[in-house]
């Protein structure tokens, strides 16, 4: 089924070259680039200080966008916020007819992500007006990706969806390109990189696609489903999955490279990729680190709740959520507590973190930015 496209308001835009409009404050979309690597640039205080919180209707599982100085998140109260990251300060909403867990994606002055209304919706950034937005068959729990069009010309805008395939539409319209259908619900966002995306289904397939016309490069048998999203650098994919595992697979062998397996509790945090680690949450209550090299332990956090949460890197310092209703700051070296943060309800959602600020929201239904006081 192609996705049936409602036009709204249609600008004629420029379509320029590919740029995401984001700077190194910015933190455009979940993970924060099309990678999935979760590293963000700058620094982050030693003891960041609540700055200010802003209470949406409904629990908030959505993990924010930042561009420009304006924080752009969802919530299960249907409604998408713009608001000041200076001050919290409502911006704008744009409202749908049901929960939003999707992360926006902050693209050329336009926001887009899916709802669990199956649509995918473009905003203009400035005023959350429609632009357009497009159909799918089931809900839509990802993020969105993007990735220049083959002809360079255009941007394409991919989605997974529940019901079981990936969208690549036409950034400027909405426009089904073409979809791939998988064997069970996407739940993650796909990963970009080098001409491929990649992500994991809930049919325990890593799915390798060629961008340019939505073929399958690669499918490789991952044992168990796969919740969270997929990292991508290089030839080299790092996931866990429902059974227990983490895994680093080489796609362009198709090859599994190495297995974390540690007690039996599953992964449905993504990771975040550095030079030489691995860091992921765990349903087991830790944070673990690893060897990129040979997925060998290197330490482990204990929190007191469920890390579904997907952590962020910062320099030194990882920031992370917990069911336990804390967010954390660890040492990236040795996984010491630096600092947490008691929020009270679940944090789910994961950290986006730009311009020496964290902006986190919680399952208590409000959104919190820290930071340097």
């Amino acid at each position: 089924m192609k996705a049936s496209i409602i036009p709204l308001v249609f600008a004629t835009l420029a379509l320029g070259p590919a740029s995401s409009g984001a700077s190194d404050a910015d933190w455009p979309s979940f993970r924060g680039s099309p990678a999935l690597l979760g590293i963000a640039s700058g620094s982050l205080p030693d003891k960041p200080a609540l700055l200010w919180t802003f209470k949406t209707g409904g629990p908030v599982k959505s993990s924010a966008a930042v561009v420009a100085g304006k924080v752009f998140v969802g919530s299960d109260d249907g409604l998408l916020y713009a608001l000041n990251l200076a001050d919290g300060q409502k911006l704008w909403t744009f409202k749908t007819d049901a929960p939003i867990e999707s992360s926006p994606l902050v693209l050329d002055g336009r926001v887009y992500f899916g709802g669990g209304d199956a649509y995918v919706y473009a905003l203009n950034a400035a005023d959350g007006k429609l632009l357009w937005k497009a159909e799918t068959g089931d809900k839509i729990l990802g993020a969105p990706n993007w990735v220049k069009a083959p002809s360079g010309d255009a941007n394409w805008v991919l989605v997974g969806s529940y019901d079981f395939k990936l969208y690549a539409l036409d950034a400027a319209t909405g426009k089904t390109n073409w979809t791939y259908e998988t064997g069970n619900y996407i739940n993650g966002a796909p990963s970009v990189a080098q001409g491929r995306t990649v992500f994991g289904g809930c049919d325990a397939i890593l799915h390798v696609i060629n961008l340019a016309d939505g073929q399958k490069l690669k499918e490789v048998e991952a044992g168990a489903y796969i919740a969270g999203s997929v990292a991508l650098e290089g030839d080299r994919a790092y996931f866990g999955h429902y059974q227990n595992e983490f895994q680093c697979v080489d796609i362009a062998k198709g090859e599994r490279v190495w297995t974390f397996k540690d007690r039996n509790f599953p992964y449905f945090s993504s990771p975040a990729v550095t030079a030489d680690r691995v860091v992921f949450g765990g349903r087991d209550r830790r944070l673990h680190c690893v060897n990129k090299a040979d997925g060998k332990p290197l330490w482990s956090f204990a929190a007191r709740g469920k890390v579904d949460s997907s952590p962020v890197v910062v320099g030194n310092k990882v920031v992370v959520g917990s069911d336990d209703g804390r967010l954390y700051i660890v040492s990236l070296a040795d996984g010491k507590e630096l600092w947490h943060y008691d929020i009270g309800g679940a944090v789910t959602a994961s950290p986006a973190v730009a311009g020496g600020k964290v902006v986190i929201g919680s399952e208590d239904g409000s959104v919190y930015c820290f930071g340097a006081k």
